[in-house]
């Protein structure tokens, strides 16, 4: 990976994982309590993944030389895209009363489960870069 990409990589990893600390510590603090317990459960699952997801991003900028750029660059952007995706609509679907789009469960239901095939993407697709380099 181009030192360019890498850095690019770099900085997303730093923003995604400082986002998940600051929206987990949101979740625990300001939003328990006035959430269902499921609406509660789906805000803490949106932050572990988005955790987990952010240290696979470290990971992508670690692997420079070791895959093919190409590979790295589509697993990040599946990264990045199922954060927004699968993240994304579980934060917001977790607040939707709170923020009055209850309507927009038709619309969100849908993304989440898109955004976790994107992360199984982005996985699959450093699993056969790394078959394919041998």
């Amino acid at each position: 990976m181009e030192t360019k990409l890498q850095d690019r990589t770099l900085g997303w990893a730093a923003l995604i994982l400082m986002l998940a600390v600051a929206l987990g510590a949101f979740g625990a603090h300001a939003i328990q309590g006035r959430v269902d317990m499921q609406a509660y459960r789906n805000w803490a699952t949106a932050s572990q993944y988005q955790f987990f997801h952010g240290l696979a991003l470290l990971g992508l900028a670690a692997l420079e030389g070791r895959l093919a750029e190409r590979v790295l660059g589509f697993a990040r952007l599946l990264f990045l895209l199922g954060i927004l995706c699968f993240c994304g609509s579980l934060y917001l679907l977790a607040v939707r009363d709170l923020l009055g789009i209850a309507g927009w469960v038709r619309v969100l239901g849908p993304i989440t489960p898109l955004g976790g095939l994107m992360f199984i993407g982005g996985w699959i697709t450093i699993l056969l870069g790394a078959v394919r380099k041998r």
